[in-house]
């Protein structure tokens, strides 16, 4: 009886292991098809959160606002917005400065990047007045309405001030006027170039952070200015040196005057259309 006991007894023993593979692989599959899941359930949800994105920056251009109105917070923007304000004063005081020097030295000296870099400076100082009239209002810190009326005064201020330019230059080209050098020339131009590089520098990182475009035009409009700055130091040392390359004041003038010319051109085009999609949002004003 015992014995008969025994043997019904259930097999308790360990599988043998030609069978525990076969388990093993079974796990492994369960584990590829888990992490298919998850990788699957990822894919979705960062495909639904930009949609998310997409949806919410279409809902704000339909509304007429800038992507900076999700990026920043309200106490966020108005301080950016102090900070623009700020920067346009000074750049205003220190360009009006400087552009009754560059005046002086392009009719004492004859140099015609001289006059092309103070008719720049007075630009800086109507781009500057531009952006004090777009960020005086604080509830429009986020208008595109008044960001586009912005960039079209700026579009058609550069396009006046480039046919200038281009006018002097052109002329001192055609009657070969020679510049003349001295200590005071190169002292405004490194001033001038240092100062408005500057200024545009700040321009653009104010611009980037509250996605203005006017701020960024006059950061641009700044940083031409440097560069004309260093090139009437240039022009005039090399002037010093080889007196034959006596043009290089004016093709300067007359390429920077180009350059003005064709980015006015396209913020015109790039900020009319925009403009009459947002004419329904004047409330802003």
């Amino acid at each position: 009886i015992m014995k008969t006991t025994s043997l019904s007894e259930p097999d308790t023993s360990p599988a043998p292991d030609h069978e525990r593979p076969a388990d093993h692989n079974v796990n492994q599959d369960k584990n590829q098809d888990r992490e298919r899941a998850q990788q699957q359930v990822a894919r979705s949800t960062e495909t639904l959160t930009m949609d998310q994105e997409m949806k919410v920056t279409d809902s704000i251009e339909d509304q007429g606002l800038l992507e900076s109105s999700v990026r920043l917070k309200p106490h966020e923007a108005q301080s950016y917005r102090r900070k623009a304000l700020w920067v346009s004063w000074v750049s205003i005081m220190v360009t009006i400065v400087l552009a009754v020097a560059a005046f002086t030295v392009s009719i004492m000296r004859h140099s015609a990047s001289a006059f092309g870099f103070a008719f720049d400076a007075t630009l800086d100082v109507l781009s500057s007045v531009i952006v004090l009239w777009r960020y005086s209002n604080a509830a429009a810190v986020h208008s595109a309405h008044r960001e586009y009326i912005a960039c079209i005064i700026l579009g058609v201020i550069f396009i006046l001030s480039s046919l200038c330019i281009l006018g002097k230059s052109i002329h001192d080209l055609a009657t070969q006027l020679l510049p003349e050098v001295d200590d005071f020339l190169f002292g405004v131009s490194i001033v001038s170039g240092l100062v408005c590089t500057l200024l545009a520098v700040i321009k653009f990182m104010l611009g980037k952070v509250l996605t203005s475009r006017a701020l960024i035009t006059d950061g641009f409009n700044s940083l031409v200015g440097g560069i004309m700055g260093f090139s009437i130091l240039i022009s005039a040392e090399v002037f010093k040196h080889e007196p034959m390359v006596w043009y290089l004041d004016g093709t300067t003038g007359v390429l920077i005057g180009l350059i003005i010319l064709a980015y006015g051109v396209k913020l015109l085009l790039d900020m009319i259309p925009r403009l009459r999609q947002t004419r329904n949002y004047e409330r802003f004003e």
